[in-house]
């Protein structure tokens, strides 16, 4: 049974619980913070079915020096996440750890009105190596600061304090969203399946990406 919810308020939980779990709570389902339109199982689904799909032209990059596309186990991982998800694979490509090679592929992707979004996958490290931020942050007309928040909060229940060694970042650019993901594929799974594949669902209440892109280029 789908169970739709509409936020009134924010929703702010300061032992930093998931929405899942905060929601299969009997006192939060009641509580002044969320208004449920149906109660199934006791878990949320945040899916409006009134609205229809819209599916987005997203192209992967993969950042590796020792990596080919046979090895290449995080930019497959995302390419099959977002076309099971419905939208369509752009443009897949492999970099090495390479400022200025990283920066040219995606300004070239930016500049492609074709293109809805890119998803990188690799050097969000601290290393001497790890230089996609400073690829792609100058490109930014603005951070989306929430995304590496959130993914660093949801990363510590894996890996604990090891998270902090992450500068995932996102950010958009000419009406595109980017998103820089570490290289390995369990944080990309954990980034796509918990934060990037519903907000670029345009059912996704109470907000989303999606809804917004119209706007981005507003001046």
């Amino acid at each position: 049974m789908l169970s739709l919810f509409f936020f009134t308020k924010p929703c702010i939980n300061r032992y930093n619980l998931s929405l899942y779990h905060l929601a299969r709570s009997p006192k939060f389902c009641t509580s002044k913070f969320i208004s449920p339109i149906w109660l199934g199982d006791g878990v949320p689904s945040m899916i409006d079915q009134k609205r229809d799909f819209k599916a987005l032209s997203i192209a992967v990059l993969t950042v590796s020096d020792s990596r080919g596309e046979d090895q290449d186990k995080s930019g497959k991982l995302l390419v099959a996440r977002l076309q099971k998800a419905g939208h369509n694979l752009y443009e897949k490509a492999i970099n090495r750890d390479d400022i200025y090679q990283i920066r040219a592929t995606v300004s070239h992707w930016i500049a492609d009105p074709a293109v809805d979004v890119i998803l990188t996958t690799g050097g969000t490290g601290v290393t001497g190596r790890d230089g996609t931020p400073e690829a792609i942050t100058p490109l930014f007309d603005k951070e989306i600061q929430g995304f590496g928040e959130m993914f660093r909060v949801l990363s510590f229940e894996s890996i604990s304090t090891s998270t902090l060694q992450s500068r995932t970042t996102a950010g958009v650019a000419n009406g595109c969203y980017l998103f820089c993901l570490p290289g390995s594929s369990g944080a990309c799974a954990d980034a796509w399946d918990k934060l990037i594949n519903q907000q670029l669902d345009y059912r996704h209440r109470p907000c989303n990406l999606v809804e917004l892109m119209p706007r981005l280029k507003e001046k």
